[in-house]
């Protein structure tokens, strides 16, 4: 008898109405991740199926392992990217928590846009993504290749950019990336952020 394997969830997308981004650029962006989430319970099922059948020392079994962590992560990572946006988000707060927190990671928060946007910009297809150190609380902007090279491991995901192709190209040309970053700042969801925020002592 085949191993029952836990199935994942779609998590509905709701984001109409954001500013510079169409909602048929949100749809499109939500299809896409369904399919990565279909694509998670398909290779858990044939890692499963393998497993069962004796073969994880296989060549098959290596591959679809690795391809995981590709699926694994899209999924995930396109649920904090559209969960940290909404309609008219705004400026962060001076006031909040995190703010402060940049302020004490990059010296100024003016220092921390400049290089998240950087990040950003950068050639390739990934994310750019700020983290949390949980051993001291303090912020970095990272860049991840494809979804799954370049996290830093344990740290938190605190805001979430895809800087794929697909995440802007219904609504600007491929060259035009620093417009989509303009519209996604336009939308993000701060409060959000600042609850994924881990408050600590240091």
């Amino acid at each position: 008898m085949a191993t029952s394997v836990y199935e994942y969830k779609a998590t509905p997308i709701t984001l109409m109405g954001l500013l510079g981004l169409s909602d048929d650029q949100i749809k499109q962006h939500e299809k896409l991740y369904n399919g990565y989430v279909t694509n998670v319970n398909k290779l858990n099922s044939e890692i499963a199926r393998l497993v069962d059948e004796g073969k994880e020392s296989t060549p098959e079994f290596a591959e679809q392992k690795r391809r995981l962590g590709f699926e694994y992560n899209g999924m995930i990572l396109h649920e904090l990217y559209f969960g940290n946006m909404k309609p008219n988000g705004g400026e962060l707060p001076s006031a909040s928590p995190l703010y402060a927190r940049i302020v004490e990671s990059f010296g100024s928060y003016e220092n921390w846009d400049k290089d998240f946007k950087a990040v950003a910009k950068m050639r390739g297809v990934g994310w750019a993504i700020m983290y949390q150190n949980p051993t001291n609380g303090l912020l970095s902007n990272h860049w991840v290749t494809l979804h799954e090279e370049g996290h830093p491991a344990g740290y938190i995901p605190v805001l979430i950019m895809d800087a794929w192709e697909h995440a802007f190209t219904v609504d600007y040309a491929p060259t035009e990336r620093p417009k989509y970053i303009e519209a996604f700042f336009k939308n993000v969801d701060w409060q959000v952020c600042a609850n994924r925020l881990v408050m600590l002592e240091h």
